[in-house]
């Protein structure tokens, strides 16, 4: 060969399909060579305008890596033919190809603009659609979908078209998005999302839907994402007919959905009616944000009605206020915009702290308990006092009113709340207040989450009918979860801090937490001061036929008593760390926030980890 001529090797073995005519001029970029190997073509193209002189293979030769092809020449001014065959390098950026064309409009028809007959039916019951639920829940532009492009798995009895118009996404949203992403910019506001789609057959559970269900659990355990799921709609779906198996019992969702459990947390909102598979599902969250007007059940009216177990409507199964008092309800909502707001507002505390905030002036906090010892105040006040302006978040407001649970921030620091009511049973820690405030502890934990308790109690509530509701087994839950915890915790005694239920509010001893301290107004003891002394004098008391001169001794030793028992006394025999100005409170908190190390990222906690969280 001509050492001049330049020549067009093999890439690779394959099968020459096509070869440049010799004698031909061509421009830079032109196609001179197309092999085939392994049902893919390679291109081989001039790198210079120029001609082919000489081809050296033909169609259907069978050649070899770097065999020689084709020899080219790039001297073509002889020849005086403008050589017009190469394709231009400009490329219309906007031009819409055939089979992207076809992406476009599959997704297209799942959206809501194309589906207004859904969205009118949404409108007439005051509701948004899932997609508009989404939108508003996530920052703009964030969500990743996934497997938008399913239909239901119907198509034996129903045609492709149908299904592509009726079906969209088979009645589930889920992806990858950010929430709250202004205030966490980094991978703190990365979330999995998952919504069914109350328009399309009514948001029950389909083969493909529990499929996609599968895929985003797995994924956010993998990435250790937190899960928000709207979980309107009903239960396993009937007439779906592509699958091969009977019952679809094996479906993985709700084991690898109660996985997630205390490994990342789970945001549960519910608009309208959740029943059967969609409230399991529900009820596996941390926390259940409902509207108002929502039915939440185990089963719909089709269920309960093939059960025999009679004919209900579904306005009637699982309503809102029982929901509410039974505690299966933690966040009411007056419609889906507030239900949003409040669970990018209790997210927020498990993304990580915020640099802004402000708190009141905490002298008032001074004057908030009353200098009567037995006069009741609102601890809720003392609780928006104490934490920073706006940040406190009251879960299951409805449900063991004797305790209140809140999350809250300490100069932007997440941090759990655990506060006494005085005015329910005068503080006295009940059954439903156990279960509501162990639940509440083993969510902070699991999290990450430090705990500060608020004590007035006058210990846990005692009596023939407190017995039936299994308070033996209900305070020993508050004290072993206290004692598992790895978060730190404080404890504040506001008022009374008696007995077992005072211990129990400090982790099970006044030593166990990072600092016990109490107001001036503290009072402390084994038990009450009136019921010690009745108890401890019966008979001095009993000896004193004169009721004035008797209640005259009771008084003199419930005062010898209360100075007894006073914070300062407490403090003085050091049973806790000081008596504190309240206006001081924060300090102590933020100390301990300050001294503690972080606990472990997960998953080298995995072991240790809790392996769930309470669903009660």
């Amino acid at each position: 060969m001509d050492p001049e001529e330049n020549v067009i090797v093999a890439p690779m073995q394959a099968t020459v399909v096509w070869v440049h005519d010799i004698a031909k001029p061509y421009k830079a970029g032109a196609e001179l060579v197309i092999v085939e190997a392994m049902k893919m073509e390679h291109v081989m193209t001039a790198p210079t305008s120029g001609i082919v002189r000489r081809v050296l293979v033909a169609v259907g030769d069978t050649v070899l890596e770097d065999q020689p092809l084709l020899q080219w020449s790039a001297d073509v001014a002889e020849h005086g033919v403008a050589a017009d065959v190469a394709p231009s390098a400009d490329v219309d950026l906007e031009a819409i190809r055939p089979d992207l064309a076809e992406v476009f409009e599959r997704h297209r028809v799942g959206m809501d603009s194309a589906r207004p007959e859904s969205v009118q039916r949404r409108r007439k019951t005051g509701q948004r659609t899932a997609r508009e639920n989404v939108d508003d829940l996530i920052d703009p532009g964030s969500f990743v979908e996934y497997a938008p492009l399913v239909v239901a798995a119907q198509r034996r009895r129903r045609t492709i078209e149908d299904l592509v118009a009726r079906t969209p996404a088979d009645g589930m949203i889920g992806g990858l998005a950010t929430i709250n992403a202004s205030q966490f910019p980094n991978r703190e506001s990365r979330a999995v999302v998952v919504s069914y789609d109350y328009t399309v057959l009514a948001g029950t559970q389909g083969l493909q839907n529990h499929r996609k269900k599968d895929r985003l659990f797995e994924i956010a355990e993998r990435l250790e994402l937190p899960v928000v799921l709207f979980a309107e709609g009903g239960g396993g779906r009937p007439g779906d007919t592509d699958g091969i198996g009977v019952a679809g019992l094996d479906c993985l969702a709700f084991a690898l959905f109660g996985k997630l459990s205390g490994h990342v947390p789970l945001v549960g909102i519910t608009s309208g009616y959740c029943f059967a598979g969609n409230a399991a599902l529900l009820g596996c969250c941390d926390v259940i944000i409902a509207t108002k007007g929502s039915n939440i059940g185990m089963g719909g009216p089709a269920m309960i009605e093939g059960g025999g177990l009679g004919v209900f409507a579904p306005t009637v199964i699982g309503p809102l206020d029982v929901q509410i008092l039974n505690g299966v309800v933690d966040l009411v909502a007056e419609d889906e915009a507030e239900a949003v707001l409040l669970a990018k507002k209790y997210l927020a505390f498990f993304q990580g702290p915020t640099q802004g905030w402000e708190c009141v002036d905490q002298r008032t906090l001074r004057h908030l308990i009353p200098e009567n010892r037995v006069r009741a105040y609102d601890v809720r006040t003392v609780i928006d006092g104490l934490f920073d302006v706006d940040s406190v978040l009251e879960l299951r407001r409805g449900f063991g009113v004797g305790m209140v649970t809140s999350l809250a921030r300490v100069e932007g620091r997440p941090v759990g709340v655990i506060a006494n009511d005085p005015t329910h049973l005068g503080g006295a820690i009940d059954a439903e207040a156990c279960d509501k405030s162990a639940r509440f502890m083993q969510l902070c934990d699991a999290f990450g989450i430090p705990l500060v308790f608020l004590c007035d109690t006058p210990g846990f509530m005692v009596g023939p009918e407190s017995e039936k509701a299994a308070m033996v087994r209900k305070t020993g839950r508050l004290f072993v979860t206290g004692a598992s915890l790895r978060v730190p915790f404080g404890t504040i005694v506001l008022r009374k801090g008696y007995g077992l239920g005072a211990q129990a509010m400090a982790g099970g001893s006044f030593k166990a937490p990072i600092f016990t301290v109490g107001w001036p107004t503290s009072e402390f003891g084994g038990m009450g001061l009136e019921g010690a002394v009745r108890l401890g004098y019966r008979k001095e008391l009993e000896a004193i036929e004169d009721p004035v001169e008797r209640d005259k001794l009771y008084q003199e030793m419930v005062a010898r008593m209360y100075t007894h028992g006073k914070g300062v006394s407490m403090a003085d025999h050091f049973e806790i760390d000081d008596v504190i100005d309240p206006a001081e409170s924060r300090r102590w908190i933020m100390s301990m926030l300050c001294s503690t190390p972080p606990l472990p990222a997960l998953p080298a906690l995995a072991a240790s980890r809790r392996p769930m969280v309470d669903t009660w």
